[in-house]
């Protein structure tokens, strides 16, 4: 794996521990499940291959940024808003 990639890939890593702190069903099973699928590709060697990989988490961190701020924004409309 060149230099970057692997910097790219560790980077993904760092950044998916950081958002699930808060998942829904806890840190701990978010972890679990992230290494589970980050050693199911270690293997890897082809670079066209490891991005794709990299976009696809990339994809799953703006979905779980995106169900943050949907969670966020229903917790506060509850707050402000009643339901009339």
């Amino acid at each position: 794996m060149a230099r970057s990639l692997r910097g790219e890939v560790l980077n993904l890593y760092k950044n998916l521990l950081y958002l699930g702190r808060e998942y829904p069903k806890g840190a701990d099973y978010f972890r679990s499940r992230l290494k589970a699928a980050f050693l199911k590709n270690k293997d890897v060697k082809d670079p066209e291959k490891i991005k794709q990989l990299i976009a696809r988490g990339e994809f799953v961190m703006k979905e779980l940024e995106a169900l943050y701020f949907l969670r966020k924004y229903r917790a506060l409309k509850q707050r402000y808003y009643s339901d009339e």
